[in-house]
């Protein structure tokens, strides 16, 4: 049920005091953080794990952090992708119009007007004016002006605003999110790109490696200082290893297929550079990765979820508005009356007053209220678990960075050793020191061990991109709007 009512006998003097002091009153909760949020935890502001200063260090993760690669190639397919990848066109789409919802929550409220023109012919009833005569039929107009303002006396519309407000910054932060998955993929497809090719380059030498050893097998066996066996052993080998190839032509192929689709652009129009490309790119010093604290303020799904909290919080005052009653002060003029008698005194009018406008809280509005706290609960839930979730891959994506580097690290040990061994081995069979068994297998674990070398520097490649997304670099540009803090610690 809905009571209107203009009050022109409250004297209007009377009524300025109590606009005054009810302007100063917003309904709800006061946005702040709970203390029991997760990011208030203290594990959340400890520094990371495994930052040993030789693979890791506590230095700021840097904004631009596909620099420390030092690969042109890579700058410009980055580059590139920010300017014409679609997700990002999706991500400024919503951003544009956030601020545009954004924009009419803050258009509401205050001063409007309209006018109004209506002209008809038509025949009154006469018992609406008491009369007994039927009224004749005449041509009649109406034209007029109205101007009014609306008071937000208990913060309805100012708690609208703010969850406007929220949900723009949360739309931001969304999309700084997808930007910095832009340029992981990016690097990551990049990367893999060219552990591919190498990794072919090197299964391509060890199958020539291999038709060597066959080669000598076979002038031993023609020199009566060999037998078949041992030529026909080789030659399984060589079949072996050149079964391998189309697996890393094909995940170069794929990762240029998934470069192409960050770049918008056809395979074939790859830059030449990309397509030739057959070394892992390396970071040549220890990984900035910053501490807990900076982690959780620089992480944009961390931002979205705290300002989504933000908006939910304002909409229960939002909620609560609408069970009290709003205020506007209105004064309209015009003419209304016979058609041909517009403009003359008798068709003048005009009125300004108070207008209050109260729908009482019936049919669930209450409800509504309780239905918007309970989405603040879920909210807040949903920020604990983002928060949980970005320290859970942070440290999965360094401890897993670790691994991999120091794996490397001893496949590259193992590497010089099985060389060393391979040549002298091979060197005694054709002296006819060692035995082909002993020959092939040095061979078969120099080219294995070459093969994992190469798979170990592109995973930890691979790992460093990983570690940085997990990280939340790489959204800072200079016309990015400023993220707000997750919590005032």
């Amino acid at each position: 049920m809905k009571l209107s009512r203009i009050l022109p006998a409250l004297p209007l003097a009377s009524l300025a005091p109590l606009l005054l002091a009810l302007c100063g009153c917003t309904v709800g909760p006061n946005y702040s953080l709970p203390k029991a949020a997760v990011v208030n935890a203290p594990f959340a502001d400890a520094p990371l794990p495994d930052v040993d200063g030789r693979h890791v260090s506590q230095q700021p993760v840097p904004g631009d952090w596909w620099h420390l690669y030092d690969d042109p190639v890579l700058e410009q397919l980055v580059d590139e992708a920010l300017q014409s990848n679609t997700d990002l066109r999706v991500a400024a789409a919503n951003l544009a119009r956030s601020q545009e919802a954004l924009g009419v929550a803050q258009a509401q409220g205050g001063f409007s007007g309209k006018t109004s023109a209506a002209f008809d012919r038509a025949q009154e009833s006469a018992e609406q004016y008491l009369l007994v005569n039927k009224l004749p039929v005449v041509n009649e107009g109406d034209v007029g002006i109205s101007v009014s303002y609306e008071f937000d006396l208990f913060g309805k519309l100012r708690r609208g605003v703010e969850a406007a407000n929220a949900d723009s910054e949360a739309t931001q932060a969304a999309a700084d999110l997808a930007r910095i998955t832009v340029v992981a993929n990016v690097v990551r497809a990049y990367l893999e790109n060219c552990s591919a090719a190498e990794e072919l380059a090197i299964a391509q030498q060890s199958v020539a490696l291999q038709k060597q050893r066959v080669d000598v097998s076979r002038r031993l066996r023609d020199a009566g200082r060999g037998n078949q066996p041992d030529v026909t052993s080789g030659q399984t080998q060589v079949e072996s290893l050149t079964a391998d190839l189309p697996r890393y032509t094909a995940r170069r192929k794929i990762a240029q297929y998934q470069l192409a689709m960050l770049l918008a652009r056809a395979p074939s129009d790859l830059p030449p550079a990309v397509l030739a490309c057959n070394k892992v790119p390396q970071i040549k010093q220890a990984l900035p990765v910053g501490d807990g604290a900076a982690l959780l303020k620089r992480r944009p799904d961390v931002r979205e979820a705290e300002r989504q909290l933000a908006a939910s919080t304002a909409r229960i005052g939002v909620a609560t508005g609408a069970l009290y009653p709003t205020v506007s002060f209105g004064a309209s003029a015009g003419l209304t009356g016979i058609l041909e008698d517009l403009g003359t005194s008798p068709t003048a009018r005009w009125n300004f007053g108070p207008l209050i406008s109260w729908t009482f809280p019936t049919n669930g509005a209450r409800g509504r209220v309780r239905e918007a706290e309970d989405a603040s609960s879920a909210a807040l839930a949903h920020f604990d678990g983002v928060v949980l979730n970005a320290l859970r891959e942070t440290e999965t994506s360094l401890a897993t960075y670790v691994a991999d580097y120091t794996r490397a690290d001893a496949l590259r040990a193992a590497l010089k050793s099985a060389t060393q061994s391979a040549s002298e081995t091979h060197r005694l069979y054709v002296g006819g020191r060692e035995s082909f068994i002993a020959d092939l297998d040095a061979t078969r674990t120099l080219t294995s061990t070459r093969s994992q070398v190469a798979a170990a520097e592109g995973q930890v490649a691979l790992d460093q991109a990983n570690l940085f997304l997990a990280l939340g670099g790489g959204w800072e540009t200079e016309t990015a709007a400023p993220a707000p803090a997750p919590a005032a610690k």
